[in-house]
């Protein structure tokens, strides 16, 4: 019979066998088209493929049987609303019992004198051994025709109403009778030795052995990976097309800066600087991403390119996460911008400073529209629709990965300004190699591996419950030296007895937010009352008002408290160089990132620091032990990407992707052989018009796909 060809965009609701219930059902496991359901791939196979004979049948064993059903009867069991199905199956070397309950219609579909086949798990009670709830499969023919109970067998991740035995009948027949275009040209799967598409999800829905899988899988990985680079390389070039203030590089004025710094710049910081400034002087927009572990001194490079802003009458935008940090950075960067007459701006909800002059948000607000201060410094307030820029420049965006072109379109409003600002995203969380050619694909890079040469290595424990009291003793003798003291409350988590009434939705987050404060202040009072009466100790959590968080801050930096105990709230970017302790309660609770990140807040000066962690029942995990063996935050991003997979790493379980795609974001090997074929077909077409199926599937993926 002919093979037709397969709309994959077609509603599976089209599809025989396919009713209005069922269709809802599959709208649950995110089954709305041809395409989902076939992409619904399996998430583990059970091995039937071999089929051993009832005698040797062994408890706890899943087998493959077959043999003639020489007995079946129905029983109801009225209290209790319950069918079974009890049926006797023989072969030539004896016999064995199968029991299905609530399944009446099987006496019906393999009646006595049937050839049957049935998969499942050997089971034993006082009546002997049985098989519980077996798949079952008449033999009319060749037993090759069976797709249930012989072979590698497909489990599909399932929802009510929907089984993996129902999957495979809807999926089998799709792959037998239907063909498949492939969006990947044959030249290409040629070159790297790859399936087809119709061979790689036959392989993938019913495998001959586990080489097939891992192939299958990588064929359906390298379309997703090269759709992922197609994608990267024509944001270049849009990007490469819009019209940008160009910004020459003043070589004598940046060394008369960089001259006028109180601390030497690390060789990995004049590297990024030079990159940033070469991106300036040119008339398209920068496009680039400054990573640097905590504490390499990122924020002194993002000044020098306002700086160069400045000196060519530019305004530079400095977006921090928190006002905390937005104000940190509007004091550092003001001291130093001094002596050249650059003014500095901070614009966040609750302040508006000019220089060192406090201001009505309105009046600041036009003093930026004249273009007065060349630097402004705030959260996201400094985006809202009547902030108006004479002639902006340069966006710095500080711990916020995505800020595309629409984003910096949007900071334009006023009609004297045609050009796309620069972009320099900065982030201290290290991103691992693989993903940084995907994700980050359209971003050029600069690093700061660098620490400055007066930072001294952290010393990183897990503590055991035992050993507690003996670190409350450094601790405090820390304290007598003149140090201060960071303490983490353990994140709360759904689950917990704390919010195991909490419903789900935006009342969670908030309940969950105030549960974490209930954390922070029982902490609070148990190290005040029962382990530090004689310490000065203050709290900071994410429900205090902006200037209760910056007062705590504040009197915490100037000393005059010793310890200070904190939600999350303290994560990024805080500097207290006389803090030397970081003590983190149920650190097992936080992701490696974060716990780096928060011990990146100790270390900051000559002293040497220490980071405590203290785990739910005193036990080391996988990121613990990495955390206290690795002190550098890429190779700490790379442990994370093992532990936890590329997926949750960088939060993509939201993006749209499937966990297979998700899965080859560690693979560096394919994603380059990706990046070259994608390089190489937007050389050979640069709109694809030869690829008509690339080119669509593209489209698709742009619209599945959401990173911002």
């Amino acid at each position: 019979m002919f093979a037709r060809s397969l709309n994959l965009n077609q509603p599976v609701s089209e599809l025989k066998s396919i009713g209005p219930k069922n269709a809802a059902r599959l709208k649950k496991l995110g089954i709305t088209t041809v395409r989902h359901l076939l992409w619904h791939l399996p998430a583990r196979y059970d091995d039937y493929s071999q089929t051993i004979s009832i005698a040797s049948l062994e408890v706890g064993s899943k087998v493959t049987v077959q043999g003639e059903v020489i007995k079946i009867l129905t029983k109801r069991i009225f209290p209790r609303r319950l069918t079974i199905v009890d049926a006797i199956i023989q072969d030539s070397s004896g016999a064995v019992k199968a029991v299905w309950f609530n399944q009446p219609y099987i006496a019906t579909a393999i009646p006595e004198g049937s050839v049957v086949s049935l998969a499942g798990k050997v089971n034993l009670d006082k009546r002997g051994v049985y098989l519980a709830s077996p798949t079952y499969e008449k033999i009319t023919g060749s037993d090759r025709q069976l797709r249930h109970t012989a072979g590698l067998i497909p489990v599909y991740p399932e929802t009510a109403g929907i089984t993996s035995k129902y999957l495979r009948f809807l999926i089998k027949p799709l792959l037998d009778d239907w063909v498949f275009e492939d969006p990947i040209p044959e030249k290409i799967r040629r070159r790297h030795g790859l399936m087809s598409l119709a061979a790689a999800l036959k392989s993938i829905h019913y495998p001959t052995d586990a080489d097939d899988i891992e192939l299958a899988k990588q064929r359906l990985a390298f379309e997703d990976l090269i759709l992922f680079q197609l994608k990267a390389l024509l944001e270049r070039r849009k990007v490469s097309q819009l019209s940008s203030g160009a910004m020459p590089f003043d070589a004598a004025y940046t060394k008369e800066i960089i001259a006028s710094l109180p601390f030497t710049l690390t060789g990995d910081q004049k590297i990024a600087a030079w990159e940033i400034l070469s991106d300036l002087a040119r008339p398209y927009p920068m496009n680039r991403l400054l990573e640097g572990d905590v504490g390499s001194g990122k924020t002194v490079v993002a000044f020098l390119a306002a700086m160069q802003a400045a000196r060519h009458n530019f305004q530079t935008v400095f977006m921090a996460p928190t006002e905390v940090l937005a104000l940190q950075h509007f004091k550092t960067m003001n001291d130093l911008a001094r002596p050249f007459g650059v003014a500095v701006a901070l614009l966040t909800n609750s302040q508006a400073l000019l220089n060192n002059r406090n201001e009505t948000k309105a009046s600041l607000k036009r003093e930026i529209s004249r273009g007065n201060p060349k630097i402004v410094i705030g959260t996201h307030a400094v985006i809202q629709k009547d902030v108006r820029f004479s002639s902006l420049g340069l966006v710095v965006v500080d711990e916020q990965h995505r800020f595309g072109i629409a984003q910096r379109s949007a900071l334009i409003k006023s009609d004297r300004q045609s050009h796309i600002p620069h972009l320099l995203s900065m982030t201290a969380t290290p991103i691992p190699r693989t993903l940084a050619l995907t994700i980050f694909g359209d971003l050029d890079i600069s690093l700061i591996r660098e620490k400055p040469k007066y930072r001294q290595t952290i010393i990183t424990q897990v503590v055991s419950d035992r050993d507690r009291k003996k670190t409350y003793q450094f601790i405090d003798d820390q304290i007598n030296q003149g140090r201060q003291v960071f303490v983490i409350c353990p994140r709360i988590q759904l689950g917990d007895p704390v919010t195991e009434l909490i419903a789900k939705g935006q009342q969670s987050k908030l309940n969950l937010i105030w549960a974490e404060v209930k954390a922070v202040t029982q902490e609070y009072e148990r190290l005040s009352k029962d382990i530090f009466p004689k310490r000065r100790i203050a709290m900071l959590h994410g429900k205090m008002k902006p200037n209760e968080k910056q007062s705590a801050m504040t009197e915490f930096k100037a000393g005059r408290c010793d310890i200070l105990v904190s939600t999350s709230v303290i994560e990024v970017g805080v500097d207290v160089p006389n803090a030397t302790i970081m003590l983190i309660e149920g650190a097992d609770r936080f992701g490696l990132a974060q716990l780096h990140q928060f011990r990146g807040r100790v270390g900051r000066d000559q002293y040497q620091s220490h980071c405590f962690l203290f785990a739910s029942g005193g036990q080391a995990t996988a990121r613990l032990t990495a955390l206290v063996r690795y002190d550098d935050g890429f190779t700490l991003a790379e442990k994370d990407m093992a532990i936890r997979g590329p997926g949750e790493f960088f939060g993509l379980k939201q993006s749209g992707l499937p966990d297979l795609t998700m899965a080859s974001l560690a693979n560096l090997e394919l994603i380059k052989k990706a990046r070259l074929e994608a390089r190489l077909i937007l050389k050979d077409d640069p709109q694809l018009i030869k690829y008509p199926l690339l080119q669509e599937r593209l489209a698709e993926f742009r619209r599945m796909t959401h990173f911002e």
